[in-house]
């Protein structure tokens, strides 16, 4: 028989409504979780494989601004926990104004194999493509496994230089109103390489400048070797669709960039034996990308991929293009 639902419970849940209904939080900022690989692979890590008792200090730039932050960190691809010591974050260049960041009221935290943890809210406003200084320690030995290779940012780990990021994985922020964000779905033309270091000139850094009046934040999901419907330096960009883009909070759009590697890889140092690429294989994984995209309510934008002749050439990893491979580009974009 069908029982009301007590006072005191109704009261929590209308308490617990009002609470969820004060603020709309939005990724202001993001970087991909990738896989470690082995010496085997063609191109190094860029970043130590184990960790002990070290300081990690970080630089992001924001898009959306808000008056409360949270940070994610992100164990994606771990074998095993990740603990997690002292969490600092502030605006860049002042180390005064840093705020402790605790985790369900504690002062670190642990990231399960897989999992991530986010940050307690912290009263810290922060001003459309405003930068935060981001200092992590890793108290425990900690084996690297999931990381994000790149990204045209130094970090710094017990003051060395290092390029690449660990481990934080998101910025939120929280507003009075709800903020759409648009998720750069890419490769490295998307994650930077090639762009200036530290100087934000990626091309959603600059979609993002053009956003910010208009109050639209750029989440960039690019990872340098990425592919559409093979794994790459990352898994594909079906495998990580659910993480990366519609479950970021605000999303309403993804602007996708994502097939080069797809078929330049094959025959090249990076997928030596792999066998090419069709045109059915990427037209299929397109399609339930935009699939998975459109019954989520998100709409998808397509950047046809730009040509790539002499990429690579002169280096060790000549053999990126060919004229079948460029045939190939031209039917994909068609």
């Amino acid at each position: 028989m069908f029982k009301s639902i007590p006072a005191l419970t109704f009261s929590l849940l209308l308490a617990a409504h009002d609470a969820l209904a004060e603020g709309h939080w939005t990724t202001s900022w993001y970087a991909a979780p990738q896989p470690a690989w082995d010496a085997t692979f063609a191109l190094p890590m860029n970043v130590p494989a184990r960790l002990d008792n070290a300081t990690l200090r970080e630089t992001v730039r924001l898009s959306a601004g808000g008056q409360r932050i949270r940070l994610v960190f992100s164990n994606r691809h771990g074998r095993e926990p990740v603990r997690l010591g002292a969490v600092r974050v502030g605006p860049a260049g002042d180390p005064h104004a840093a705020r402790a960041l605790t985790f369900s009221g504690q002062a670190g935290a642990a990231i399960l194999p897989g999992a991530t943890v986010t940050s307690d809210p912290v009263a810290l406003p922060v001003r459309p493509l405003s930068r935060l200084a981001v200092t992590t320690q890793l108290p425990a030995p900690t084996n690297v496994t999931s990381f994000h290779w790149g990204a045209q940012q130094t970090m710094h780990i017990d003051g060395a230089h290092v390029g690449g990021r660990l481990f934080l994985s998101a910025v939120l922020v929280e507003s009075a109103q709800p903020v759409r964000t648009v998720v750069a779905l890419g490769d490295s033309i998307t994650d930077g390489n090639g762009s200036t270091p530290d100087a934000g000139r990626r091309w959603p850094d600059i979609l993002a400048e053009r956003l910010a009046p208009h109050g639209i934040a750029v989440a960039n999901a690019g990872i340098s070797g990425g592919r559409l419907a093979r794994d790459g330096m990352g898994v594909s960009a079906l495998a990580r669709l659910e993480q990366d883009v519609l479950s970021q909070p605000g999303v309403s759009d993804v602007i996708v960039l994502l097939g080069i590697n797809d078929i330049g890889w094959p025959g090249s140092p990076f997928a030596p034996g792999e066998r090419p690429a069709t045109l059915d294989e990427l037209t299929a994984a397109y399609r339930q990308l935009v699939a998975a995209s459109h019954v989520r309510g998100v709409r998808v934008t397509a950047g046809t991929l730009p040509p790539f002749e002499g990429a690579l050439a002169g280096t060790p990893y000549a053999g990126h293009y060919s004229p079948a491979k460029e045939r190939l580009r031209r039917q994909f974009n068609d």
